[in-house]
């Protein structure tokens, strides 16, 4: 086994930025994306002669694929692409401009969009996976519209440097606030005193996602795992469900397991998909001013463009009614963008008040579903306010808690690739 992992850690460190050893341990290349693929070429074969595919061979060669997409990399050789990233780079620019061309073509392009994310949406929160098309999407949209500000907004004249250097501290502050709500949400440990060993797995377990961390696993043994069960142990539960079978450890009072993550949460109150991450006791007020630093900027920028594109109208009434707008290509984009830009910020409003209600009321969001689901929560304004009576001490008190509750979470360092 030494000499194994001497020999893999020697062929690791002499890879070029163009090679990588592939999931057979093998050493390959990314020139060599299309070579020797057994399955792919056995599938192809049967869909030429017209004969049943097997059951296992779309699953096959999806890991082919997925393993032998790289991007070359200085350091380690080249890394994998996620192919989840890749979408929206293709889907938004195309809507976008498309939408531009005609105002009919951009009604059914800014219904489709919204859709199409919908659809993906359900799609993989039922099987409880985790991807990155999301934060791409989100990456990537403000990006996108950054670059079309400088492009195709500030050239007209009618923006100063003063508006485009505030549209740029906003969006700063927002990736700022994004980076800093990445860094973990406050995963519950096991105490360790009774910590014996850790184990580590490379192949899927049976009550994990396979995809998570490529397929690696670490399992802590204590006392209790040695025993197989807490009864056997001589540790009394006062409620069971305060103990994870998955993560093997005693869930303090609000915590949460994520199966989307696999890690049991401190105060959880949901698995956010934009940012990738679930929004727990350490990230949940960098996760509220990540909201509140990207609303501000796109409240502000969408008002800058439609004060450019359409000045003779009223900034509320812009969006529905501009003449002429279609009549110039640059001013359909601009107008596209800013209703684009809209649906988002008209979604994220909606995220942030019912955040902001829940930390006044001092509910999580797990906790409020918990509550409407086993009928013991009082609901108000149309179901906004979920409040549950359990853990409120008044506005104020609510509001310093959760603006401390971050300082009593000691989260351990990311790695660089987790803020990815």
């Amino acid at each position: 086994m030494k000499k194994r992992a001497k020999r893999r850690q020697e062929e690791d460190e002499t890879l070029c930025c163009c090679e990588y050893v592939n999931r057979h341990g093998e050493r390959s290349h990314v020139a060599a994306c299309c070579c020797d693929c057994e399955d792919l070429d056995d599938a192809f074969d049967r869909l030429l002669k017209k004969e049943p595919q097997k059951p296992e061979s779309l699953s096959k060669v999806a890991e082919v694929v997925t393993d032998r997409i790289r991007v070359p990399w200085l350091w380690g050789g080249a890394r994998k692409l996620d192919l989840s990233v890749v979408p929206p780079l293709i889907l938004l620019p195309v809507l976008l401009h498309l939408a531009a061309l005609h105002f009919l073509l951009g009604i059914v392009s800014l219904i489709a969009l919204p859709g199409l994310v919908l659809w993906y949406y359900y799609f993989t929160h039922r099987k409880k996976g985790q991807t990155l098309f999301f934060l791409s999407l989100a990456l990537f949209s403000l990006a996108y519209m950054y670059y079309l500000f400088l492009t195709e907004v500030f050239p007209r004249g009618d923006i100063g440097p003063v508006q485009v250097l505030g549209v740029t501290v906003g969006v700063i502050l927002t990736l700022v606030a994004l980076i800093h709500s990445k860094r973990g949400p406050g995963t519950v440990l096991p105490n360790q005193e009774a910590v014996h060993s850790t184990v580590t797995y490379y192949s899927p377990l049976a009550d994990r996602d396979p995809a998570v961390n490529g397929g690696r696993h670490d399992v802590t043994m204590t006392v209790n795992n040695r025993s197989g069960s807490v009864e056997q142990s001589g540790i009394e539960l006062k409620d069971s469900r305060n103990w994870c079978p998955v993560c093997r450890v005693v869930r303090p009072p609000r915590a949460g397991h994520c199966r989307i993550c696999g890690v049991c949460v401190l105060r959880l109150d949901h698995h956010c998909v934009w940012i990738n991450s679930c929004v727990g006791q350490a990230n949940h007020r960098s996760f509220l001013l990540t909201l509140v630093c990207f609303l501000s900027t796109s409240l502000y920028g969408i008002s800058l463009v439609l004060r450019s594109v359409c000045p003779t109208q009223h900034l509320l009434t812009a969006l529905l009614y501009c003449p002429e707008v279609y009549n110039q290509y640059s001013s359909a984009l601009c107008f596209t963008c800013a209703w684009y830009c809209s649906i988002v910020t008209g979604g994220l409003l909606h995220l942030l008040l019912v955040q902001v209600i829940n930390v006044s009321y001092n509910v999580t969001e797990r906790e409020a579903r918990v509550a409407l689901r086993e009928k013991t929560a009082r609901r108000a304004l149309w179901g906004l306010v979920v409040d549950t009576g359990v853990y409120s001490r008044g506005f104020c008190g609510n509001w310093a808690e959760f603006m401390t509750m971050g300082d009593r979470v000691n989260s351990p360092s990311p790695l660089q690739t987790d803020l990815v």
